[in-house]
């Protein structure tokens, strides 16, 4: 498929007959640096995927934790983990992101440490809380960095970050099985200190970049008077996503005097005044509920209402890392730009509710056919993560002001710390509970969210749907 050009460089290479995956992995958008991060990043996976197959055992079996002193521990961890995204946008405001980014790897290093040493519950909370601050923290930075380096083509990059976060978290699950079938108190810490080493050689990694200077992003603007025109903005061709739609600045933006047309600096403000950002960050979080979905909705369901194989649930996992790794660049090219991305939203809930009618399915038919459902239900929410992880962060970047970017983007993080919070409980308490039509339910008001978030979004870029009749350039 041909894409559509998104602006600058953005275009140069997308089209249906370019690089692949390794080789887009070899020459990045950025060069030498997103090369080094990609790696550093897929360490860094690879530890957390030794720390999610392995963290609930060590707590059961070496600290001799209950079931319910689990629950508690990474409940509470989940949900201070919600300040590390502002916390660190914060930071990178202010400071070099390399530098913060480094700090985050070695602090999860200690953190990490403590967890080896430390015997109970007391002491356990609030390392396991410091080590979820980091880790949220270090993503927010991650995706800030990303922004610098790759400029216009972060679509593309977010694409190469993913499959390689996907394939060092799936190296990290298969090194894992490997120690959880050795099963002894050694073997549980030989894990959870691969996962501190992945810090070392993460930050070392990271050492080795130089520091990402921020970028000018090109927007395709629309809504020209007359038919089938389209305005450029004012002074040229050029701007930054802090222009808002209809000829009126966002938050932090520059604005133009009707008087005399020379700018006029408009009031600066932050994310947390910033009224439609943060109707986008909350709207964000049910954006975000492929994730509770495929880790907890999908292998209960099957367990506890359908009568479908339980040797079903590793299969949910390896397709959606195998599709991850497989698609996650040709859809990047299908989301780029601001009128792409907003209706990668749209796409979203459709995926999910068709996702959320099969899972409401799977309980009242037999067993193959409700293993049939429950595969095609793992499939849609893959393919709705697909459109997600690319459309989110477009977005938040393109709808942050340039001069505030780091403090804005710190503030779209929180939109997935929440709904890791949040979004265990609503499935097992509130949708399972309700039964087939809890499903329904969910992936209604999904879709329906996903409908506001789009015009919400369209709205402020000034990418609206052109009126029949009306051409206008693809964003």
């Amino acid at each position: 498929m041909r894409r559509g050009g998104s602006g600058g460089g953005g275009g140069k290479r997308g089209g249906g007959g370019g690089p692949g995956l390794p080789a887009q992995l070899r020459n990045p958008p950025g060069g030498r640096n997103a090369r080094i991060m990609l790696l550093a990043l897929a360490v860094d996976r690879t530890g957390s995927g030794l720390w999610a197959a392995s963290s609930v055992l060590y707590l059961t079996f070496v600290t001799q934790l209950s079931a319910q002193q689990i629950g508690v521990l990474l409940g509470t961890a989940g949900v201070a983990g919600i300040a590390g995204s502002p916390l660190a946008g914060r930071l990178a405001g202010r400071f070099p992101v390399r530098p913060l980014l480094i700090g985050c790897h070695l602090l999860r290093l200690v953190t990490l440490g403590l967890v080896l040493v430390c015997a109970d519950f007391g002491a356990l909370l609030p390392v396991i809380a410091v080590t979820y601050v980091g880790d949220r923290a270090a993503k927010t930075l991650e995706m800030l960095f990303a922004t610098r380096t790759a400029g216009e083509r972060r679509a593309a990059y977010q694409a190469l970050s993913r499959s390689a976060a996907n394939a060092g978290y799936g190296v990290g699950a298969g090194i894992a099985a490997i120690g959880l079938a050795v099963g002894t108190a050694d073997a549980y810490r030989a894990l959870i200190l691969g996962d501190a080493l992945s810090f070392v050689v993460a930050a070392v990694l990271v050492w080795r970049t130089d520091e990402a200077r921020e970028r000018t992003v090109e927007v395709a603007r629309s809504g020209a008077p007359g038919a089938g025109g389209s305005a450029a903005p004012a002074g040229g061709g050029r701007v930054t996503p802090s222009e808002g739609g209809h000829g009126a600045p966002a938050a932090g933006a520059r604005g133009t005097s009707a008087d005399d047309g020379r700018e006029a600096p408009a009031r600066r403000t932050g994310p947390w005044r910033d009224r439609g950002y943060l109707g986008f960050v909350l709207l964000d979080i049910p954006m975000n509920l492929d994730d509770s979905i495929l880790a907890v909705g999908l292998p209960l369901w099957l367990v506890e209402r359908t009568s479908a194989p339980h040797a079903l649930v590793p299969a949910f996992l390896v397709i959606n890392t195998v599709l991850v790794v497989a698609l996650q660049l040709g859809v990047s090219k299908r989301a780029e730009g601001p009128r792409r991305a907003t209706r990668a939203v749209l796409l979203y809930g459709v995926l999910t509710f068709v996702c959320c009618g099969c899972l409401a399915a799977a309980a009242l038919v037999g067993t193959w056919a409700a293993a049939a459902l429950l595969l095609a239900a793992a499939l849609l929410v893959t393919l709705a993560e697909l459109m997600r992880s690319v459309s989110s962060w477009e977005l938040a970047v393109l709808l942050a002001p340039e001069d505030a970017r780091a403090a804005y983007l710190g503030a779209a993080g929180m939109s997935q710390s929440v709904q890791k919070s949040a979004g265990p409980p609503l499935l097992t308490g509130a949708v399972m509970a309700a039964g087939p039509v809890g499903w329904l339910v969910l992936g209604t008001a999904v879709a329906g969210l996903a409908v506001v978030q789009q015009r919400s979004c369209a709205r402020r870029l000034g990418v609206e749907e052109p009126r029949t009749g009306q051409t206008l350039p693809v964003g």
